[in-house]
Protein backbone atom coordinates (compact mmCIF):
# COMPACT_ATOMS: atom_id res chain seq x y z
CA UNK A 1 0.00 0.00 0.00
CA UNK A 2 1.36 3.53 -0.94
CA UNK A 3 1.83 5.79 1.42
CA UNK A 4 1.77 9.69 1.90
CA UNK A 5 3.12 11.77 4.59
CA UNK A 6 1.83 15.37 5.27
CA UNK A 7 3.41 17.03 7.96
CA UNK A 8 2.01 20.88 8.56
CA UNK A 9 4.52 23.25 9.36
CA UNK A 10 4.59 26.94 9.92
CA UNK A 11 8.10 29.22 11.45
CA UNK A 12 9.36 26.68 13.39
CA UNK A 13 12.93 25.40 10.99
CA UNK A 14 14.57 24.15 14.19
CA UNK A 15 11.80 21.62 15.27
CA UNK A 16 10.89 20.84 11.35
CA UNK A 17 14.63 19.70 11.18
CA UNK A 18 14.35 17.21 13.67
CA UNK A 19 11.15 16.05 12.25
CA UNK A 20 13.00 15.71 9.41
CA UNK A 21 15.44 13.72 10.58
CA UNK A 22 12.84 11.27 12.27
CA UNK A 23 11.22 10.88 8.34
CA UNK A 24 14.75 9.85 7.64
CA UNK A 25 14.90 7.45 10.10
CA UNK A 26 11.69 5.01 9.70
CA UNK A 27 12.26 1.65 9.52
CA UNK A 28 9.40 1.67 6.98
CA UNK A 29 10.30 5.11 5.16
CA UNK A 30 6.74 7.10 3.56
CA UNK A 31 6.69 6.87 -0.47
CA UNK A 32 6.12 10.22 -0.40
CA UNK A 33 6.40 13.19 1.86
CA UNK A 34 4.69 16.54 1.38
CA UNK A 35 5.26 19.76 3.63
CA UNK A 36 2.48 21.84 4.17
CA UNK A 37 3.67 25.11 4.94
CA UNK A 38 0.74 27.80 5.79
CA UNK A 39 3.12 30.73 5.17
CA UNK A 40 6.80 30.54 6.33
CA UNK A 41 9.97 32.40 6.25
CA UNK A 42 12.83 31.61 3.64
CA UNK A 43 14.42 29.39 6.02
CA UNK A 44 11.94 26.81 6.32
CA UNK A 45 12.19 26.74 2.61
CA UNK A 46 15.75 25.99 2.82
CA UNK A 47 15.21 23.45 5.04
CA UNK A 48 12.59 21.42 2.99
CA UNK A 49 14.88 22.32 0.00
CA UNK A 50 18.14 20.62 1.67
CA UNK A 51 15.63 17.58 3.37
CA UNK A 52 14.43 16.78 -0.83
CA UNK A 53 18.12 16.25 -1.63
CA UNK A 54 19.01 13.66 0.55
CA UNK A 55 15.50 12.24 0.90
CA UNK A 56 15.37 8.40 -0.80
CA UNK A 57 12.12 9.59 -1.65
CA UNK A 58 9.92 12.16 -3.36
CA UNK A 59 9.38 15.44 -1.01
CA UNK A 60 6.77 17.99 -2.39
CA UNK A 61 6.81 21.60 -0.95
CA UNK A 62 3.48 22.96 -0.82
CA UNK A 63 2.83 26.66 0.46
CA UNK A 64 0.51 29.38 1.12
CA UNK A 65 0.68 33.16 1.79
CA UNK A 66 0.09 33.30 6.14
CA UNK A 67 -3.07 34.64 6.68
CA UNK A 68 -3.27 33.53 9.95
CA UNK A 69 -3.87 29.99 11.26
CA UNK A 70 -5.45 28.01 8.08
CA UNK A 71 -3.84 25.13 8.94
CA UNK A 72 -7.14 22.88 7.59
CA UNK A 73 -6.62 24.86 3.99
CA UNK A 74 -2.85 23.90 3.44
CA UNK A 75 -3.48 20.11 5.07
CA UNK A 76 -6.23 19.86 1.91
CA UNK A 77 -4.06 21.98 -0.31
CA UNK A 78 -1.35 18.89 0.30
CA UNK A 79 -4.40 15.99 0.71
CA UNK A 80 -5.27 16.97 -3.00
CA UNK A 81 -2.02 16.27 -4.57
CA UNK A 82 -0.82 13.02 -2.66
CA UNK A 83 -0.82 9.78 -4.72
CA UNK A 84 -0.65 7.17 -2.15
CA UNK A 85 -3.48 4.73 -1.06
CA UNK A 86 -3.22 6.17 3.03
CA UNK A 87 -2.13 8.97 4.58
CA UNK A 88 -0.64 9.88 8.20
CA UNK A 89 -0.52 13.74 8.88
CA UNK A 90 2.22 14.78 11.56
CA UNK A 91 3.00 18.27 13.00
CA UNK A 92 6.43 19.93 12.38
CA UNK A 93 7.14 20.02 15.81
CA UNK A 94 5.90 16.32 16.55
CA UNK A 95 9.60 14.30 16.44
CA UNK A 96 8.49 10.51 15.45
CA UNK A 97 9.53 7.36 17.06
CA UNK A 98 11.14 5.03 14.27
CA UNK A 99 8.17 2.86 14.07
CA UNK A 100 5.78 5.86 13.81
CA UNK A 101 5.19 5.14 9.77
CA UNK A 102 4.99 1.28 10.34
CA UNK A 103 3.02 1.34 13.53
CA UNK A 104 0.21 3.69 10.94
CA UNK A 105 0.50 1.01 8.49
CA UNK A 106 0.02 -2.05 10.77
CA UNK A 107 -3.09 -0.05 12.45
CA UNK A 108 -4.96 1.14 9.37
CA UNK A 109 -7.72 -1.08 8.94
CA UNK A 110 -10.99 -0.31 6.70
CA UNK A 111 -13.71 1.72 8.22
CA UNK A 112 -11.26 3.48 10.75
CA UNK A 113 -9.47 6.25 11.23
CA UNK A 114 -5.82 6.15 13.48
CA UNK A 115 -5.30 8.13 15.87
CA UNK A 116 -1.38 8.34 17.31
CA UNK A 117 0.30 9.30 20.74
CA UNK A 118 2.12 11.98 22.26
CA UNK A 119 4.75 12.05 24.45
CA UNK A 120 5.69 15.90 25.67
CA UNK A 121 9.14 17.15 25.48
CA UNK A 122 9.28 20.09 28.10
CA UNK A 123 10.64 23.77 27.79
CA UNK A 124 14.21 22.51 29.17
CA UNK A 125 14.78 19.93 27.11
CA UNK A 126 13.69 21.15 23.00
CA UNK A 127 17.18 22.32 22.34
CA UNK A 128 18.74 19.20 22.94
CA UNK A 129 15.63 16.65 22.30
CA UNK A 130 15.88 14.53 18.68
CA UNK A 131 15.33 12.05 17.17
CA UNK A 132 18.18 9.82 18.61
CA UNK A 133 16.92 10.52 21.68
CA UNK A 134 13.28 9.51 20.45
CA UNK A 135 14.95 5.86 19.54
CA UNK A 136 16.66 5.10 22.77
CA UNK A 137 15.28 3.54 25.91
CA UNK A 138 17.86 4.23 28.45
CA UNK A 139 17.50 7.81 27.09
CA UNK A 140 14.10 7.93 27.60
CA UNK A 141 14.27 6.59 30.81
CA UNK A 142 16.74 8.64 32.20
CA UNK A 143 14.83 11.56 30.47
CA UNK A 144 11.16 10.05 32.48
CA UNK A 145 12.54 10.04 35.83
CA UNK A 146 14.11 13.89 35.59
CA UNK A 147 10.77 15.22 34.53
CA UNK A 148 11.86 16.01 31.30
CA UNK A 149 8.99 14.19 29.05
CA UNK A 150 5.55 13.52 29.81
CA UNK A 151 3.14 10.98 29.01
CA UNK A 152 5.83 8.60 29.25
CA UNK A 153 3.06 5.53 30.06
CA UNK A 154 3.63 5.81 25.79
CA UNK A 155 6.62 4.48 25.23
CA UNK A 156 6.24 0.91 25.56
CA UNK A 157 5.30 -0.19 22.40
CA UNK A 158 2.98 -3.06 22.42
CA UNK A 159 1.85 -4.66 18.82
CA UNK A 160 0.10 -6.91 20.38
CA UNK A 161 -2.29 -4.88 22.47
CA UNK A 162 -5.86 -4.90 21.58
CA UNK A 163 -6.85 -1.50 20.07
CA UNK A 164 -9.23 0.93 21.57
CA UNK A 165 -12.25 1.79 19.11
CA UNK A 166 -14.99 4.28 19.66
CA UNK A 167 -16.98 7.33 18.68
CA UNK A 168 -15.24 9.90 21.07
CA UNK A 169 -13.34 13.14 19.86
CA UNK A 170 -11.40 12.91 23.47
CA UNK A 171 -8.16 12.41 22.39
CA UNK A 172 -8.65 13.50 18.88
CA UNK A 173 -5.49 15.08 17.40
CA UNK A 174 -4.34 15.70 13.88
CA UNK A 175 -1.03 16.30 14.60
CA UNK A 176 -0.57 12.23 14.58
CA UNK A 177 -3.31 10.56 12.65
CA UNK A 178 -3.44 8.29 9.62
CA UNK A 179 -6.44 7.21 7.15
CA UNK A 180 -7.38 5.87 4.21
CA UNK A 181 -7.38 8.37 1.14
CA UNK A 182 -10.61 7.31 -0.08
CA UNK A 183 -12.23 8.35 3.48
CA UNK A 184 -10.94 11.56 3.50
CA UNK A 185 -12.28 12.60 -0.26
CA UNK A 186 -15.65 11.15 0.69
CA UNK A 187 -15.91 13.63 3.72
CA UNK A 188 -14.43 16.61 1.76
CA UNK A 189 -11.40 16.88 3.83
CA UNK A 190 -11.19 19.63 6.58
CA UNK A 191 -13.45 22.34 6.96
CA UNK A 192 -11.73 25.63 5.82
CA UNK A 193 -13.89 27.58 7.88
CA UNK A 194 -11.54 27.14 10.60
CA UNK A 195 -8.82 30.02 10.79
CA UNK A 196 -7.06 30.00 13.85
CA UNK A 197 -6.14 27.16 16.73
CA UNK A 198 -8.36 24.89 17.39
CA UNK A 199 -11.21 22.02 16.39
CA UNK A 200 -10.76 21.61 12.95
CA UNK A 201 -9.38 18.24 13.72
CA UNK A 202 -12.23 17.53 16.05
CA UNK A 203 -15.11 18.68 13.34
CA UNK A 204 -13.01 16.19 10.87
CA UNK A 205 -13.34 13.09 13.23
CA UNK A 206 -17.37 14.09 14.06
CA UNK A 207 -17.97 14.34 10.03
CA UNK A 208 -15.84 10.55 10.07
CA UNK A 209 -18.12 9.56 12.24
CA UNK A 210 -21.11 10.68 10.42
CA UNK A 211 -20.18 8.66 7.57
CA UNK A 212 -19.36 5.43 9.38
CA UNK A 213 -15.63 5.46 11.17
CA UNK A 214 -14.71 5.13 13.94
CA UNK A 215 -11.30 5.96 15.37
CA UNK A 216 -9.09 3.55 16.52
CA UNK A 217 -6.29 3.89 19.26
CA UNK A 218 -3.41 2.06 19.95
CA UNK A 219 -1.50 3.98 23.53
CA UNK A 220 1.49 1.86 22.85
CA UNK A 221 1.73 2.15 19.14
CA UNK A 222 2.28 5.16 16.25
CA UNK A 223 3.76 7.80 18.98
CA UNK A 224 5.42 11.02 18.51
CA UNK A 225 7.59 13.56 20.31
CA UNK A 226 5.79 16.71 20.60
CA UNK A 227 8.24 19.62 21.24
CA UNK A 228 6.91 22.28 23.63
CA UNK A 229 6.50 25.59 22.29
CA UNK A 230 4.64 28.93 23.23
CA UNK A 231 1.31 28.94 21.52
CA UNK A 232 -1.75 30.35 22.26
CA UNK A 233 -4.59 27.25 23.54
CA UNK A 234 -7.41 29.78 22.86
CA UNK A 235 -9.76 28.59 20.23
CA UNK A 236 -12.13 30.75 19.46
CA UNK A 237 -16.05 31.36 19.84
CA UNK A 238 -16.52 31.18 15.79
CA UNK A 239 -15.03 27.22 15.58
CA UNK A 240 -16.67 26.46 18.86
CA UNK A 241 -19.88 26.99 17.08
CA UNK A 242 -18.77 25.91 13.75
CA UNK A 243 -17.55 22.54 15.72
CA UNK A 244 -21.50 22.67 17.24
CA UNK A 245 -22.76 22.99 14.15
CA UNK A 246 -21.58 20.39 12.79
CA UNK A 247 -22.03 17.86 15.73
CA UNK A 248 -25.88 18.86 15.62
CA UNK A 249 -25.53 18.13 11.69
CA UNK A 250 -25.94 14.56 9.83
CA UNK A 251 -23.94 15.98 7.34
CA UNK A 252 -20.73 14.42 6.72
CA UNK A 253 -19.68 15.97 3.84
CA UNK A 254 -18.65 19.80 4.67
CA UNK A 255 -19.07 22.57 1.46
CA UNK A 256 -15.45 24.28 1.59
CA UNK A 257 -13.29 21.63 2.40
CA UNK A 258 -10.89 20.34 -0.86
CA UNK A 259 -13.83 20.56 -3.39
CA UNK A 260 -15.93 23.87 -3.14
CA UNK A 261 -19.27 23.50 -2.87
CA UNK A 262 -21.81 26.73 -3.52
CA UNK A 263 -25.22 26.64 -1.70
Amino acid sequence: MKLSLVITTYNNPVALKKVMDSILAQTRPPDEVFIAEDGSDKETFHIVKNFSGVAPFPVVHVWHEHKGFRAAKIRNEAIKETSGDYIILLDGDCIANRHLVSDHLLLAEKGYFIQGKRVFVNKDSVKFFNHEHANSALTLIELALRGKISNIHHLIRLPCYISGRNKNLIGVKSCNMSFFKRDILVVNGFNEDFIGWGDEDSELAWRFFRYGLAKKVNPFMAICFHLWHPTNKSISNKNRQLLAATIASKEFFCKNGIVKKSE
